[in-house]
């Protein structure tokens, strides 16, 4: 049995298809529009979904949308009649675009799948709860047979919040908070103040914390959210805009923090910082709280997240090293992307009832569900670029970038299948060396052309994970923040700590600078050889040569770029910033050798995110 799952029309579009269970294909539109959060009809990563299984759409069984829009357009008119006449702008807005096109998006899609078949049958066309869709997304591709389920976002039809149990091939919610009550509406309102781009920005704004103390934690819980010690909470909505206006917050809630809304080009200043620290603190309390409560309401050793609270890998982290629950597994697509898979999952096992298999290690292939590029194909796109490269053997090639590393330079590493998700997880990879205290600094004001005070990541070979981190578990999608290893950390004189807010940045903390947050914290992504063979035996080299089992690892893109998807979008990249090498397949760039004329400014080709 074959089922299509597809999330659109808000953002972060997708389709992912599986096949008796079995995840084939799953991919982001933005990756092929090249359109940051995407969130258009996904028509290429459906072409894409159905070309990778080998099938047309005639012959697929069901196509399943991750919400239900009826459900979200009550939601609508419901928030609208509560808060008016407060909002009517906004309804004036909102309102002739549902009816023009989100209340009919039955009909949209239909329209939409018939460009790929003329006669596609309605009644395969299936619509699941937007929370239902997340969880099942976050369950069923599980190593868990059985585990709690917990789904935190901004909002799907009316839930913001849900627990859920699974078992087996069965997924039960028993338990929501509701709209305008929302954990990621918060953090998105705080996004909002501090001056970072809603739905984008949040990720900004967690990188900040650190540099901050949370001085304004406890105004948060005294003014803006009632939190109760099971987790449950409300909110002060007196304070807030998102529900009817045109904003995240509003007048009240500047007063609140004696200073108004950042706009994007002020200078980040101690009080951001400050408000940012603030902001985790409270939603580390608040996760902590609710998955303590899950835990002892449910008896279960096993945890799954899902929603795009879940992509928050400091609270992720607190999590785990909390130890109410023996093992932690979070969707690497935990936004609404991951919401594609969801959808025909829950299809899959709660409508048509089919059995369900527990994979070893779990049923993302390593998040590996994207495009690939054989190696004569690769070739033939690259020299169509222009490109001038050399192709080497796979030891030949893993020796030459090892070496480039091991230098200094920053290399562009195109491998495999595309991940799906937010993160990079070695198939569309830029690496660095960790040991540098210049690493972090240069790439991101030099490759990536982003924010100086961004974190990046480490990859580490799983077996060498806990010789350097305190973590000994599996981490594969990047979701879990832990400490290095305090006998790799390095003390701080007195002038170091006595520095405060981004002048903090430039000090090296521990053996791997790079990679090491201004609180001794970094966002671990383990390698294994089962998923990911040949960004293993990169990293293996690199021990062998360095003594360290680490690389930095970001995503292969400028800031706001999606991901690279084709050799094409890796050479314009590499050839847009100031990469040194770029390895694709066997393939090996170097900058110095290409044609200069194919030189690109990638400083402003795409809006900042």
């Amino acid at each position: 049995m074959r089922i299509l799952g597809i999330s659109a029309f808000y953002h972060d579009s997708a389709a992912a298809l599986i096949e008796d269970g079995r995840i084939i294909a799953a991919a982001q539109e933005e990756r092929f529009t090249r359109k940051k959060h995407d969130a258009s009809f996904p028509r290429h990563a459906v072409a894409y979904c159905l070309e990778a299984a080998g099938a047309k759409l005639s012959e697929i069984d069901h196509v399943v949308f991750y919400d239900k829009p009826f459900l979200k357009f009550e939601r609508l008119l419901e928030t609208y009649v509560a808060f008016a006449p407060r909002g009517f702008r906004s309804f004036q807005m909102a309102v002739p675009l549902w009816l023009r096109e989100k209340l009919f998006q039955k009909s949209l899609l239909r329209s939409r799948l018939q460009e790929f078949d003329d006669n596609f049958a309605s009644e395969k066309l299936l619509f699941a709860e937007h929370h239902l869709s997340h969880a099942a997304s976050a369950f069923y591709p599980s190593p868990f047979e059985r585990a709690a389920v917990l789904t935190m976002d901004g909002v799907g039809e009316w839930a913001t919040t849900s627990a859920a149990t699974g078992e087996g091939n069965r997924l039960e919610i028993f338990q929501e908070i509701h709209f305008p009550h929302s954990l990621g509406l918060l953090y998105s309102a705080v996004t909002y103040y501090i001056g970072f781009k809603v739905n984008s920005g949040e990720y900004k704004l967690m990188g900040l914390a650190p540099y901050g103390e949370p001085k304004y934690a406890q105004l948060i819980l005294d003014h803006l959210i009632d939190l109760k010690p099971d987790g449950s909470f409300r909110l002060d909505m007196s304070y807030f805009d998102y529900c009817t206006g045109l904003t995240m917050t509003n007048e009240r809630f500047a007063r609140l923090f004696g200073q108004p809304v950042r706009s994007p080009d002020q200078l980040l200043t101690p009080f951001h910082m400050d408000v940012a620290s603030s902001i985790q603190a409270v939603l580390d309390e608040a996760v902590l709280r609710l998955t303590r409560s899950l835990a002892s309401r449910t008896g279960a050793r096993n945890l799954c997240l899902a929603g795009g609270v879940a992509l928050n890998c400091v609270a992720n982290g607190k999590v785990l090293r909390d130890g109410r629950f023996e093992r932690l597994w979070i969707q690497p697509a935990a936004g609404d992307a991951g919401g594609a898979i969801g959808a025909a999952l829950a299809a899959f096992h709660q409508f048509k009832g089919e059995p369900r298999s527990v994979a070893v290690t779990d049923g993302m292939s390593g998040a590996f569900l994207g495009p690939e590029f054989s190696q004569a194909d690769i070739e033939r796109r690259l020299a169509a670029c222009g490109a001038h490269f050399v192709v080497l053997g796979e030891d030949a090639m893993i020796e030459a970038t090892v070496e480039a590393l091991s230098d200094q330079l920053a290399v562009g590493w195109f491998q495999g299948r595309m991940e799906f998700g937010p993160r990079a997880l070695g198939a569309r990879s830029i690496l660095g060396d960790p040991r540098s205290p210049a690493m972090q600094k240069n790439l991101n004001l030099k490759v990536k052309y982003r924010e100086s005070f961004r974190p990046f990541a480490p990859a580490v070979l799983r077996e060498e994970v806990a010789n350097w981190f305190e973590l000994d578990a599996d981490s594969p999608y990047m979701l879990i923040v832990a400490d290095v290893k305090r006998d790799r950390q390095r003390t701080m004189s007195a002038e170091e700590q006595a520095l405060f807010g981004i002048d903090r940045l430039n000090v090296a903390r521990s053996d791997i600078p790079a990679v090491t947050h201004v609180d001794y914290s970094a966002r671990v992504q383990t390698v294994s050889r089962e998923t990911n063979p040949r960004f293993h035996r990169l990293l293996t080299r690199f021990k062998a040569r360095t003594g360290c089992p680490v690389l930095v690892n970001t995503s292969f893109n400028v800031r706001g770029e999606p991901i690279v998807c084709t050799p094409e979008d890796a050479f314009r990249c590499f050839m847009g910033n100031e990469l040194d090498m770029l390895v694709i397949g066997n393939c090996i760039l170097r900058k110095t050798e290409q044609n200069s004329d194919l030189k690109q400014d990638y400083r402003s080709a795409f809006e900042p995110d």
